[in-house]
């Protein structure tokens, strides 16, 4: 499989991680995000569905 064959999904930090607990910090900067308003673009594993799913409060998926 191509590199552009790969799916891919961009997360944007849109609530600050000020307060949470301390894992779901460490899921934010796997993520790739770090301040408020941060992209990252990600292939698209179960993997990192998950991690999107545990912090679904504080990202969005564009």
């Amino acid at each position: 499989m191509a590199a552009a064959d790969k799916k891919t999904v961009t997360v944007k930090l849109v609530r600050s991680i000020a307060g949470t607990r301390e894992s779901h910090r460490a899921t934010v900067r796997g993520l790739g995000l770090r301040k408020l308003n941060s992209t990252s673009t990600l292939e698209d594993t179960p993997s990192v569905r998950g991690m999107i799913t545990k912090v679904q409060y504080l990202v969005k998926v564009i």
